[in-house]
């Protein structure tokens, strides 16, 4: 899945195509917008932002439209010069925004909506996100907050995918944050002290925003998909298994993570 800084990475790329312009053409090619004539509703408006939160990323246009898309496990952003090979098939396209000689295409979904400004601010699934680390307004006291108000029996690296507690963080940053950290993924949340729960946050700030940045999330991996290799820190091998409601893969050194 498509972690928060692949998300900020996609929005710095649109950005500067899209940002404060009006987009030549708008195409929704997938048939289930068949009915919902966005061309037609979005024709001559500015986008007046592009934003993300966590994993979710929004087009505002002027006039009180957002479009709202969130990748779960199919879906990408990308940005293609005129005339380029795109990244997937034209045919698994959703959406298409045209200026100049770039086109910006949403593929394979699975979330994209468009919704006026105020079902956006309404809409329990984004009222109720945590604070994104990406950000630099990022808030260390209501990520804590958030988190004690969490099961304090959860693992820790379960606890630490709960976008209503932080936002942003999906498997392969949570394995590699704890480990920065040199906590044990599978602590209950109730044992893991606030400098701890700090400590995993502030490891994964730096790498998360370099991501967001360039789109090169694999730089320097420590445990994510390492299972059965030594750990670079003390040797001993790196486990995988299966963790939380949803069984998620957690990645951790039994050494040297505690």
């Amino acid at each position: 899945m498509p972690e928060g800084d692949t998300i900020h990475y996609a929005a710095n790329r649109i950005r500067p195509v899209l940002a404060g312009a009006i987009p030549d053409a708008v195409a929704t090619p997938h048939p289930r917008f068949g009915k919902d004539r966005w061309p037609e509703r979005l024709q001559g408006r500015a986008i007046e932002g592009v934003t993300a939160h966590g994993k979710h990323l929004f087009l505002r246009f002027e006039g009180d439209l957002t479009i709202h898309s969130h990748l779960r496990m199919t879906g990408a952003w990308r940005v293609h010069p005129e005339g380029a090979r795109w990244a997937r098939s034209p045919r698994r396209a959703w959406l298409v925004l045209t200026k100049d000689d770039k086109s910006v295409v949403q593929f394979d979904g699975p979330v994209l909506e468009l919704l006026t400004e105020t079902r956006v601010r309404f809409d329990r699934r984004l009222a109720l996100l945590g604070p994104d680390l990406i950000k630099d307004d990022f808030d260390e006291r209501e990520f804590l907050k958030r988190l004690r108000a969490d099961d304090p029996t959860r693992g820790i690296g379960d606890a630490l995918l709960d976008q209503r507690t932080v936002a942003g963080i999906g498997n392969l940053w949570k394995a590699e944050g704890c480990w920065l950290a040199q906590i044990d993924p599978w602590r209950k949340t109730g044992d893991v002290t606030d400098d701890e729960a700090i400590k995993i946050i502030r490891e994964l700030q730096p790498p998360m925003r370099l991501s967001a940045r360039d789109g090169n999330q694999t730089r320097d991996r420590k445990v994510y998909k390492y299972d059965g290799r030594k750990c670079s820190r003390c040797g001993t091998r790196i486990l995988a298994r299966g963790q939380g409601d949803d069984n998620r893969t957690t990645y951790w050194c039994p050494g040297c993570q505690t």
